[in-house]
């Protein structure tokens, strides 16, 4: 499923970082019926990123820069966003 929210974060992200990878999975039909499913279909994802802006950060470090370049997304509109993001080579 490729809904609204899944290209707005698309969008987000590849303005931030200009990634050399990006993929967006849409995990909401598995939490269908639990804590945060809003009935959507996008309420759960995992970002799997790889960029030349994460060299030499943490993990911590790469995933404040991703939460902050997709704003209220992530905790407001979308209940649990995963994300791993990594370096070219890594």
């Amino acid at each position: 499923m490729n809904g609204p929210l899944t290209q707005e974060m698309r969008q987000l992200l590849t303005a931030a970082f200009e990634p050399s990878s990006l993929d967006i999975i849409n995990d909401s039909a598995n939490h269908h019926g639990h804590t945060g499913d809003d009935g959507s279909g996008e309420s759960h994802f995992t970002i799997v990123i790889e960029s030349a802006s994460f060299t030499g950060l943490s993990r911590l470090q790469r995933q404040r820069l991703v939460n902050a370049a997709l704003g209220d997304i992530p905790g407001n509109r979308v209940h649990a966003v995963a994300i791993k993001a990594r370096a070219p080579g890594e």
